[in-house]
């Protein structure tokens, strides 16, 4: 049974989620079904993407964010749902691991490079000449700790996210005055199943995961710079564990 209200501060409107059938994405889907957005929910995943689509009477879209081609085709999926561009799209989906430079190889890098900066690109330009031609929509971008700072091991990890930034940052300017609202979410370390190859908690110098933000922490956040006015952009939150 659809858990979306009608008659929340969303309704009516269409929120795409990338990377939404778990973690940070998972727990945005929930809140904004019960703010009553209308949401297509993208990941590879399609047993759990359909699943929780299911539970939140949401669209499920099975896309796999490294290939362009699939990337077409739900953007083309989304705008027919939609009747256009969405209103809002939070660019979620990503990868990470840890590797000394040496030890990356050229094909992870590239793979990291596709799914972290060139997917969430590639939505953007999909369905901004909509929002262009309407006059409204906001671009939500999680990014990271590590699109500032430098970790020894993230080699493709912080250059996709840099990259992320500074398309965050050229946005921002490009749309200024447009309506469009572009905002970037960059948390610490959050505690999702990413993770589970890494065990943090034996890895001297890495943050326990029991003091690591949580996914829902993180999907309050994102939420809140939704909600914010049309009239307020947050171009920019940093989130981190109090």
């Amino acid at each position: 049974m659809s858990t979306r209200d009608s008659r929340g501060p969303l309704a009516g409107r269409w929120v795409v989620v990338t990377g939404a059938s778990r973690g940070i994405g998972a727990e945005l889907a929930r809140r904004l079904a019960a703010d009553g957005a209308r949401l297509a929910l993208v990941a590879r995943g399609r047993e759990a993407l359909t699943t929780l689509a299911r539970e939140l009477g949401a669209e499920p879209v099975v896309c796999d964010v490294a290939d362009s081609a699939q990337i077409e085709r739900a953007a083309e999926q989304i705008g027919a749902l939609a009747g256009g561009a969405p209103d809002v799209v939070v660019n979620n989906a990503g990868t990470f691991s840890i590797a000394a430079a040496h030890n990356t190889s050229t094909d992870h890098f590239r793979r990291t490079i596709e799914v972290n900066l060139v997917a969430p690109f590639a939505f953007v330009r999909a369905f901004l000449p909509g929002m262009h031609a309407r006059g409204s929509g906001h671009l939500v971008t999680l990014g990271s700790v590590a699109d500032r700072n430098i970790y020894p091991g993230n080699a493709a990890y912080s250059a996709s996210k840099y990259g992320l930034r500074a398309l965050h940052e050229v946005l921002r300017a490009e749309l200024r005055g447009t309506g469009i609202r572009a905002s970037l979410v960059s948390p610490g370390p959050v505690n999702t199943e990413l993770w589970d190859p890494i065990d943090p908690d034996r890895q001297p110098g890495f943050t326990p995961r029991a003091e690591m933000l949580t996914s829902a922490e993180v999907a309050d956040a994102i939420r809140w710079v939704i909600l914010a006015p049309d009239t307020v952009n947050v171009d920019e939150l940093r989130v981190s564990r109090s």
